[in-house]
């Protein structure tokens, strides 16, 4: 990808503007447009058809969550990112579960920034490393996101949901291996597997992507 197409979404012009000038510095980004709220992007979204959306979540009228699962549906091309001062769980779960690609904080630094806008519009997930403690956080407490109204198809077998849902938990391969009464070796190939049917490069994508699908199964006590 030569150039990545951006359009940034905050209720305050001055952080637009000092994204704007920020991004634009960097040769292969393209910011190109602004909005200050989430119907505003909606419609900037399916006229200019960026490849990220930098979103952030609390604004006034329509707020980037609902704004993420809109864009989501009408234009899945169209990546979002959110960036915000919210670390709140009541913003990080809905906004993943909407269809966010990564979750990061404005406190990020500019290089990570950078590097989560390319990742985003190459279909990577990036989340801030306190966002993807939270997200483990409320899988293992027993928290599910509703099933979609046309789940897709399911391409795992019962074991390899066992192991998503406790990968998703938090639990490293040993731990899984003990758990589940597996070979190490046997985990590290069901984990493999499940990475390649889930497209993702690494189990906090993997994690990820098993809320948005709603996969995902509470703890057991």
């Amino acid at each position: 990808m030569e150039h990545i197409s951006v359009l940034i979404v905050d209720d305050h012009a001055v952080v637009r503007r000092g994204l704007r000038a920020f991004l634009e510095s960097e040769g292969d980004i393209e910011v190109v447009g602004e909005a200050a709220d989430g119907a505003e992007a909606l419609q900037q979204v399916q006229e200019l058809l960026p490849d990220v959306v930098l979103m952030d979540v609390v604004m006034p009228g329509m707020d980037g969550i609902t704004a993420t699962r809109k864009i989501h549906e009408v234009c899945p091309s169209s990546r979002v990112l959110i960036l915000t001062s919210f670390s709140e769980d009541d913003k990080i779960f809905p906004s993943i579960k909407a269809g966010a690609q990564g979750y990061l904080l404005k406190d990020t630094r500019r290089d990570v920034l950078i590097d989560a806008i390319k990742g985003t519009a190459e279909g990577k997930t990036y989340l801030d490393p306190a966002i993807a403690g939270k997200l483990t956080q409320q899988v293992a407490s027993g928290v599910k996101p509703p099933q979609p109204a046309e789940a897709p198809l399911d391409p795992f077998t019962e074991r390899e949901h066992e192991v998503l849902n406790l990968l998703a938990q938090g639990h490293s391969n040993p731990e899984i291996a003990n758990r589940l009464h597996l070979a190490r070796g046997t985990v590290r190939n069901y984990v493999s597997a499940i990475l390649q049917k889930l497209g993702v490069s690494d189990r906090t994508q993997a994690a990820v992507v098993a809320v948005q699908r709603g996969m995902v199964e509470p703890q057991e006590d």
